[in-house]
């Protein structure tokens, strides 16, 4: 199913491929009849998601009789390698996943993105939050079309926590370290942690940041690349502290995040763990991986907890925008189908198919999961949300990140090194 459907990364080219890549990719297949084809990546490889998106482009041809979208659905953990080496190589789809921040600017400085800013139809600017499409902004330009909000959290097992004696969901680390500890009693796994995949372990240093550094510090940063506040060391030394009291399952190293019963959205799925930290599309994995395949019935939400002394907002969030982009050389006829799947028609087929929050405002009511409208509700009211420090800081800082955690995690590592580490990476480009 879908996403981590977050990691999707793009590398920043150089200049020589950059113009390579831009004179070959994306440009469409119009023909001298004008007939129109386009190549559309994403990453729903089964189920709901990859069925919605088949209907959806079936629409849209179907209205524009003249266009015709190759759908190639990619296994999330493969999108990211995949796509890289296709804009390398100047072979890039028309339209293909993106997230913003840092890995965007340096997709649109290669070239690769196509500004839509002047062709955002009135209907969906009118749904869309300002703040939401302008995670797609680069220097004031819009490249590309958000279609899911997906702020993060801890999802947990109502039922796991009772039969814990736990009554209330933990607000402060000291508090959820009782939790772990309460829910280890029973024999059951606190914390599901995929660490095999890197991105969900590095989560949990993402967050202790976002507690732990003012929302100045972390916007600095992402002009920066520097990374010296000694927020970012604190960040490090929280986790690290917290990972000495073994909230995590056994094996969480192997583990991975999304595919199959084993994966850590499977261990939640089967109550074989209590938790998990993980952004908003959780509910619709640990649905598909459920024996019947149907929604967990106790899987709530609650936010990171707050960090004592920590200069980051208590209530302020975390997540993703997920989205898409057309190449800078697909045809006019790309930005339309942006559009087409904005409608509240379609947005709500999304939110449902993928269990997730859409990004259009007037499809949220179609959101009904307790966990996700719990989420919803917070995400509305956060002071501010920070995207994920992978995607706000590009891709070499972000590999240097996840690959910094996991080497701490691993006993192989120390907060000093992933701090040196994101540093030395910032200081590439």
């Amino acid at each position: 199913m879908k996403r981590k459907i977050r990691a999707a990364g793009l590398l920043a080219l150089v200049a020589s491929t950059a113009l390579l890549a831009t004179a070959c990719s994306g440009d469409g297949g119009n023909s001298a009849d004008g007939k129109v084809t386009m190549t559309f990546w994403h990453n729903s490889t089964t189920g709901p998601g990859k069925a919605y998106w088949q209907q959806t482009v079936a629409d849209f041809e179907k209205a524009n009789p003249n266009v015709t979208i190759k759908i190639q659905s990619i296994q999330n953990e493969d999108m990211d390698g995949k796509l890289q080496t296709a804009l390398n190589s100047g072979d890039g789809p028309d339209i293909f996943m993106a997230r913003g921040g840092g890995k965007l600017a340096d997709v649109v400085a290669a070239g690769q993105a196509m500004d839509i800013s002047d062709k955002i139809d009135s209907a969906t600017k009118s749904a869309v939050s300002e703040g939401v499409l302008n995670s797609f902004a680069v220097d004031g330009k819009i490249y590309g079309m958000p279609t899911a909000v997906l702020p993060g959290g801890i999802y947990y097992s109502q039922d796991l926590y009772k039969a814990a004696g736990v009554t209330s969901t933990p607000t402060t680390i000291p508090e959820l370290e009782a939790t772990v500890e309460a829910v280890k009693k029973t024999g059951v796994q606190p914390i599901a942690l995929g660490g095999k995949d890197a991105w969900p372990a590095a989560h949990w240093y993402y967050f202790f940041a976002l507690r732990e550094c003012s929302q100045d510090t972390m916007n600095k940063a992402a002009k920066s690349r520097s990374f010296d506040d000694n927020c970012w060391l604190k960040a490090g030394e929280d986790l690290q502290s917290f990972a000495a009291t073994k909230p995590f399952n056994d094996g969480f190293l192997t583990t991975t995040a999304q595919q199959g019963a084993g994966s850590s959205a499977g261990l939640v799925a089967n109550h074989k763990a209590s938790m998990e930290l993980m952004g908003a599309w959780d509910p619709g994995v640990i649905a598909s991986l459920t024996p019947d395949q149907k929604p967990l019935a106790d899987l709530s939400w609650f936010p990171f907890p707050a960090i004592d002394g920590g200069k980051g907002k208590a209530d302020a969030m975390m997540g993703g925008v997920d989205g898409f982009t057309c190449a800078a050389k697909a045809p006019k006829e790309c930005p339309e189908f942006l559009n087409f799947f904005m409608q509240k028609k379609y947005q709500e087929g999304y939110a449902t198919a993928f269990q997730t929050l859409p990004a259009s405002k007037d499809a949220q009511d179609v959101v009904t999961d307790p966990a996700l409208k719990s989420i919803l509700e917070a995400y509305n009211k956060a002071p501010y949300v920070s995207v994920w420090l992978d995607t706000l800081y590009g891709q070499s800082v972000g590999n240097a990140l996840n690959a910094g955690v996991v080497d701490m995690l691993a006993g192989k590592g120390s907060p000093e090194a992933i701090v040196k580490a994101v540093n030395d990476a910032g200081a590439k480009g």
